[in-house]
């Protein structure tokens, strides 16, 4: 019985081994960093396309470091996925190193996977020096939910009038709420500050690098960091997502996403509008995109690229379903059809005056600039850091790791060489 049991153990090993190394001839390895509930909605969108019966089944496979991981792969040459979801922020930089495979072929292939069917901020993110390297997902980023209730209850529903609320209209609330009651959180602090670079016209990077101790990104940190001053924003060290859903906050600057989120909480009434700005005539939504790549492998051949090309063409004709994970889906079909109006995000793509305020940061050293407004932000606006010396500590906190992300880059190409 004992040899049995082994056996048996043996076999079930093997088995999993054996379901672990798919990634074989008639199967297209598909990589996503989607760890959260919109990895299931993948996983449901690929599964549909499996049943179409393809010639190449998507074996869809989340990976929580999938950027680390894909250099691991590039540089020891095996093992490389033949499709990665990457976000824009990602694609100067991985063209650059020649990681990133151009889609002219499939799109040679597909001749609706062009242009004119795909939000123009998705499509275009994926050009580089005039080269398609990604056909678009989605467009995701900031938003910014209201309270219903809340905006009853202190007689401002007339601030959604022109879907823009600015900072006059915030700080025009001070010493109007009741004890424990916010006007606005500090969620994704950062992706405000930087709608309202757009808002001032101004930019992050220049021609010598990352470009954040300028003065738009200080009128910019100042004027939020007054909200913070009059004691309307969510206190530091408080989790302001969390008090949007208890009902103490009347505006959530978090994401597109996030309507699943709040739709689960019981009698929280709530809509979704612009991220705040100084003028209502002009206003951004920082966003991003999920972008379908291939990174460059010799191995894949042309028969293999022809079934990635179909599969693209049906998530283009059927991601219905991404729109149920708050994104705004890119595929211009989807986003027109009537089923679409059902989703709180389709209020970003309802005329093109919103399509305009998804601005897309594809700059090269964007992610390093991300990082330092992460790490100094919110102690800069909630007065634990003053605000000259934090943007010099931003400046040099992007420069330094642009410094180390060069250095990271000459390690892999000599250890390619």
């Amino acid at each position: 019985m004992k040899k049995i049991s082994i056996l048996i153990t043996l076999f079930s090993l093997t088995l999993l081994i054996l379901a672990g190394c798919s990634n074989d001839e008639y199967t297209i390895e598909f990589w996503t960093p989607l760890t959260g509930e919109d990895g299931a909605y993948m996983n449901q969108i690929t599964e549909d396309y499996n049943e179409t019966d393809p010639e190449f089944e998507v074996e869809h496979i989340v990976t929580s470091d999938m950027y680390t991981k894909m250099y691991t792969v590039m540089n020891s040459g095996s093992d490389i996925p033949d499709l990665a979801i990457i976000h824009a922020d990602r694609i100067q930089s991985f063209a650059q190193q020649g990681l990133l495979e151009p889609m002219t072929g499939i799109i040679d292939a597909q001749p609706e996977l062009k242009p004119e069917n795909y939000l123009a901020e998705g499509w275009d993110a994926g050009i580089i020096d005039g080269t398609q390297y990604t056909i678009p997902l989605d467009i995701h980023g900031s938003a910014m939910y209201y309270n219903e209730d809340l905006l009853a209850k202190y007689g401002v529903e007339h601030f959604l009038d022109d879907d823009v609320v600015t900072f006059d209209e915030i700080l025009s609330l001070e010493g109007q709420l009741e004890e424990g009651d916010y006007v606005v959180n500090d969620a994704l602090i950062s992706w405000v500050v930087l709608a309202q670079i757009q808002n001032l016209g101004g930019e992050i990077q220049d021609e010598n690098g990352p470009a954040i101790n300028t003065p738009e990104m200080k009128q910019a940190i100042e004027t939020i960091k007054s909200i913070a001053d009059t004691g309307l924003m969510t206190p530091y060290g408080e989790d302001g997502f969390l008090m949007f859903q208890s009902g103490n906050v009347l505006f959530s600057t978090d994401g597109t996403w996030s309507s699943t989120a709040h739709a689960q909480v019981e009698n929280l009434n709530f809509g979704v509008t612009n991220t705040y700005a100084f003028e209502s005539d002009t206003f951004h939504n920082r966003s991003s995109a999920h972008l379908f790549s291939m990174l460059e492998n010799e191995e894949r051949n042309d028969e293999k690229e022809e079934g990635i090309g179909e599969f693209l063409e049906y998530v283009r004709q059927n991601s219905i379903e991404w729109a149920e994970a708050g994104q705004n889906v890119a595929s211009v079909d989807v986003i027109e059809s009537p089923d679409y109006d059902n989703y709180m995000q389709s209020f970003f793509t309802s005329s093109e005056e919103q399509e305009d305020s998804l601005y897309i940061y594809t700059d090269l050293y964007y992610p390093y600039i991300q990082e330092a407004l992460d790490e100094y932000l919110p102690e800069i606006i909630h007065g634990e850091m003053d605000l000259d010396q934090g943007l010099e500590a931003m400046q040099n906190f992007a420069e330094d790791r642009v410094v180390e992300g060069s250095l990271e880059i000459e390690n892999i190409e000599i250890e390619d060489e």
